[in-house]
This record gives C-alpha cells, structure tokens and sequence, in this order.
C-alpha cells in the first residue's frame, strides 16, 4: 500500500506541488484519497468527470502494481462527499413523492458513484425500491413504489 500512496502523492506532486494529499484508511481494504488544492475545478471537471478519470487511472496503476484487494475513493476538495450529500437529501425526497403519489421517478444520467449513492440511500426502505435502467453514459436511476 505504500508503493501506492508515493504513486498518488507523486501524479498529484507532478500537477501542482502545493497540492496537499491525505490518505485514510475506511475500512481493511478501502483507502479514501483526499486531495485538497487550490483551483480543484480544473481536476474535478464538468459533473465530476476528470474526477472520475483520475480514479479511474489510479485503479489501473494499483491493479498494475498489485493484485492484493484494495478499493480507492478519491475525492478533491470534498466534491464526492458534498455530491453524496445532496444526493441523498434529493434520494429522499424523491422516495418519499413517490410513496405518496405513486409514480415512477427517473434521475437524469448518473455516474456509477452517484447511482450507488442513491441505492444505498433507499436500500433499507419498504415502500419504494431503485433500479439502475439504460447504457453507458444514459445510465440512471428510478424509484418505484413497492405494492403494498
């Protein structure tokens, strides 16, 4: 795990050398890569896209170096956990109009991160379920009311 720490602290030294990178490990295997910087926009991208892409480079560099179990969750500047937040506050809402009302409720095309976010939000709720529906990029999530 340390060869992949000085990986990570090295791509992001190489972008800006005041770049500040914090690792913390969550759980035995689960390692959160918190990144703070100046200009974090110009690294997370549009709806978080680069973000995305920057883990993503990562992972392989770690499946590269070693086969041993280890999930990585990058986040800059607190964007996946602001994201998270909203996600669920909005999750909720939605569940909660479609226990009352009845009707299907459909997200707009959602990340993998933002889809898990939501079915973990509701996971544990009897009167609603989610379903991930669509391909690749048009992927997202909808709330169903669950019969009674």
């Amino acid at each position: 795990m340390n060869e992949i720490k000085k990986i990570i602290k090295d791509i992001f030294y190489f972008i800006d050398p005041d770049i500040r990178v914090d690792f913390y490990l969550k759980e035995e295997n689960s390692l959160l890569v918190d990144v703070k910087m100046k200009d974090a926009q110009i690294l997370i991208g549009e709806r978080g896209q680069t973000l995305i892409e920057i883990e993503g480079l990562i992972k392989k560099i770690k499946r590269k170096k070693t086969k041993e179990p280890l999930f990585i969750n990058l986040d800059i500047n607190d964007y996946k956990k602001r994201k998270a937040d909203y996600l669920k506050e909005l999750s909720i809402e939605a569940a909660d109009e479609v226990a009352l009302t009845g009707l299907e409720k459909k997200f707009p095309a959602m990340s993998s991160f933002e889809r898990r976010v939501v079915h973990i939000t509701l996971a544990k709720r009897d009167d609603v379920e989610t379903e991930s529906i669509g391909e690749g990029e048009e992927r997202s999530v909808i709330i169903k009311k669950l019969p009674k």
